[in-house]
């Protein structure tokens, strides 16, 4: 089996949100590949299998199998394009989260990604003892997290969550976002429930950032930026009930998987 690691959201090596990416023929079994995953040990090993025009395209972290993630979406893309020679300027997946589009482009990959509704709500005891110490200025439930909003960049920069308390929340994880110094917005994202106490950089975590700080900033193209150790950066348009994220992405390694 072919396995491709590629740094998404990244124009250089070692930055960005690393993915592994593992075309196959036909699905194998499910704890197959959980098992890949969990030895692979990122935070998302993406595998797709082609249906017709389209791809069908899973993924899962270490210990889970996720409804949407957006670097590894963005790793495929460029395994398509850049190692598979996928001749068409636009990818189409089927996946738990509905039909979702990458388009090449001159300078990375734009992704089509449906925009989460976000629903307002009084921090969980549990997740303000999980963020002991932040001030909260407001705090919101998605599709699958939490967004928690505070008043500074500081503020997200300097936050130490207590990862076990995080593990017991009843979402995949939570969001910390506040205005940027230098782009439109900062954040953080951790996950805990799903075996991830904090990832790089969260595609999927900007289908809720993205209508959150365009409501805010009264505009529709943001740049957003991810605070963690290797950090990286998301340009956002929100499109109606769409968002669209980009980003470049860069091959790390191309192997294969022995002894299955």
């Amino acid at each position: 089996m072919k396995l491709f690691q590629v740094d998404a959201f990244s124009d250089q090596l070692f930055g960005g949100n690393p993915a592994a990416v593992c075309p196959l023929p036909a699905w194998i079994p499910d704890d197959l590949m959980q098992n890949i995953a969990a030895e692979n040990n990122l935070a998302e090993t993406a595998f797709f299998v082609p249906e017709g025009a389209h791809f069908h395209l899973r993924w899962f972290t270490p210990a889970v199998e996720v409804d949407l993630c957006g670097h590894a979406t963005l790793a495929t893309a460029h395994v398509l394009f850049q190692h598979l020679d996928h001749p068409d300027p636009i990818l189409h997946f089927q996946t738990r989260s509905g039909l979702l589009q990458v388009k090449r482009e001159a300078e990375g990959y734009a992704m089509d990604f449906p925009a989460d509704q976000l629903a307002s709500l009084a921090p969980p005891p549990i997740l303000r003892q999980a963020l002991e110490g932040l001030h909260i200025k407001s705090c919101f439930r998605g599709r699958d997290d939490y967004l928690v909003e505070v008043a500074t960049q500081a503020e997200v920069e300097a936050l130490q969550p207590h990862f076990r308390i995080l593990q017991s929340l009843d979402s995949r994880g939570v969001i910390v976002t506040a205005p940027g110094r230098q782009v439109d917005f900062v954040s953080r994202c951790f996950y805990s429930p799903a075996g991830i106490d904090e990832d790089p950089v969260t595609g999927s975590a900007h289908t809720s950032l993205t209508p959150f700080w365009a409501a805010q900033l009264g505009r529709e193209e943001l740049v957003g930026q991810q605070l963690s150790t290797r950090g990286g950066t998301v340009l956002c348009v929100l499109r109606g009930d769409r968002v669209i994220l980009s980003g470049r992405a860069q091959t790390y390694l191309v192997g294969e998987i022995q002894g299955l």
